[in-house]
């Protein structure tokens, strides 16, 4: 079995795609914090895809790590010189290994703070890339507003070492400033509707509160675009790294594991230039806000329309719900009557195409997302994606009964035990406060709604409010798999075509 390095790449299985240019010659020019299996499979294969083509060598990406876990990626990383192996499995069963080399480096910043801060405020580093999750963006889900946490608070402090992603980023433009070196641009690559604006509007703010000129001129030079970003990306287990040494006779500590689908969509913002990534294949579009839209309220919130149920009913996987009729049919309802409906006009694209596809990619049996996985963080997931779709449909009078036994799912799944009373654990940052309402809401319904920083004014609109007890209640009552079937209309034979992929 060979190990995966540099010296390595030529002893590879044939196989397996290796890298065409010299990964020792490519000089750094992207920073992104943050790295995860998604930017592995996402964005670091796109520049990886630049360098392929000979162009971009300037535009490499140093990874940074600002939590104490991330050293495990750190550890992964460096001693593979920073090469990964990436795993496109398709629907056939057929996979696909590539090795990436488009992260040089990378630094962990609880080992050196200092270091981190030397790399962003070098002229070379032009882009600071961001997937800190939904909730790395300590905003208020109804507002936007920036949530001083104690981490940020402390990160305020003069002097202070610094821990948090904006304690770095803030404190590297001051530094950038003061040097009159060009600001970098911050390109946010999270879920989140209007990424970019998210990014612009905490960062100033959280440099309002240490230096106010500094954030008008953060407001005023630094471009934040917004972009929409796209490929389903599971956890790696010890089976992938299994079956990357059965097959292809190499062993890499951490590859990465991914659907054959991706999309890039990118707004043409930046401060200080660009890698060509059109010629990538990225979108770069002035507006990203319909693609946004389409793909938050309709793959992601389509994730959440399967993950709460289907772990309830007793599935594990997404592709063993995506493959069940009853829940094809109430996903494909969820689709096409609640989430499109909240959609404007987006040209070229077909949504009932859009809508097969997301449908035949969740059912990819080879991807093995799991339900657990679509589950977690769904304090920050949930109001990112389903709650503005149950808005919009309040405001136009549409349908929302689906969304609202989604809601009912998560307060039923937030009780920490499935339909069988087998133990679910629950990964939410705000797991005691959503597990205590869950419980209160088995005598009293409306108690799950209370937390206005999640629901805001939900909770008083008797429109979505009556429709989650009732759904709640057919939940406890009959469980997850025949509340999908009173939620899901009859479809006639003839008609059936509507309701389910073909």
């Amino acid at each position: 079995m060979t190990r995966l390095s540099p010296t390595a790449l030529g002893d590879l299985d044939p196989r397996v795609a290796v890298p065409t240019y010299n990964h020792a010659r490519v000089t750094a020019g992207i920073a992104h914090i943050g790295v995860g299996g998604f930017h592995r499979s996402h964005q670091a294969v796109y520049i990886d895809d630049l360098l392929n083509q000979g162009q971009a060598q300037d535009w490499g990406i140093v990874g940074i790590g600002v939590l104490p876990h991330d050293a495990a990626m750190r550890d992964a990383l460096t001693e593979q010189d920073c090469l990964y192996t990436v795993l496109t499995n398709h629907p056939d069963g057929t996979v696909e290994a590539r090795v990436v080399g488009s992260i040089i480096d990378f630094l962990h910043a609880p080992d050196d703070a200092e270091a981190v801060l030397e790399l962003l405020t070098s002229p070379e580093i032009r882009i600071v890339s961001l997937t800190i999750t939904e909730g790395g963006y300590s905003s208020d889900p109804a507002t936007g507003a920036l949530v001083v946490s104690p981490a940020l608070a402390a990160d305020l402090v003069p002097g202070a070492t610094l821990t948090t992603a904006f304690g770095f980023i803030v404190e590297a433009l001051a530094r950038r400033r003061t040097a009159g070196t060009p600001p970098f641009t911050v390109m946010s690559c999270d879920n989140i509707q209007g990424n970019g604006a998210l990014a612009r509007q905490t960062i100033t703010e959280f440099a309002r509160l240490r230096d106010p000129e500094l954030a008008d001129w953060i407001a005023a030079e630094v471009a934040f675009p917004n972009s929409m970003v796209d490929r389903i990306t599971p956890v790696a287990t010890d089976a992938d790294r299994s079956m990357l040494s059965t097959s292809f006779g190499m062993y890499d500590a951490w590859p990465v594991v991914c659907e054959p689908y991706s999309q890039w969509v990118l707004e043409d913002e930046f401060s200080s230039g660009r890698p060509p990534l059109e010629d990538a294949g990225v979108q770069i579009v002035p507006d990203v806000a319909a693609y946004e839209l389409m793909k938050l309220r309709l793959l992601n919130a389509g994730h959440q329309v399967l993950g709460f149920l289907g772990y309830l009913a007793g599935h594990r996987f997404v592709h063993e719900a995506a493959q069940d009729p009853d829940f094809v049919a109430f996903l494909s309802g969820y689709l096409e009557h609640e989430g499109s409906p909240t959609l404007a006009p987006l040209p070229g694209v077909d949504l009932a195409a859009y809508r097969h596809q997301l449908l035949e990619r969740f059912a990819n049996p080879h991807v093995a997302d799991t339900l657990a996985r679509l589950c977690a963080e769904s304090s920050d997931r949930v109001p990112a994606f389903l709650l503005p779709v149950i808005r919009h449909q309040l405001e136009h009078g549409g349908e929302l009964h689906r969304s609202a036994l989604v809601v009912a799912a998560w307060a039923r799944y937030a009780e920490g035990q499935d339909e069988q009373g087998a133990p679910i654990e629950i990964v939410d940052q705000r797991r005691e406060a959503v597990t205590a309402r869950a419980l209160q809401s088995r005598e009293d319904p409306a108690a799950f709604l209370a937390d206005e920083s999640i629901f805001g004014d939900l909770a008083a609109s008797p429109g979505f409010a009556d429709a989650f007890t009732e759904a709640l209640t057919v939940l406890r009552r009959g469980g997850a798999r025949e509340a999908v079937r009173k939620s899901t209309p009859k479809i006639d034979p003839e008609d059936r075509h509507r309701a389910t992929p073909r």
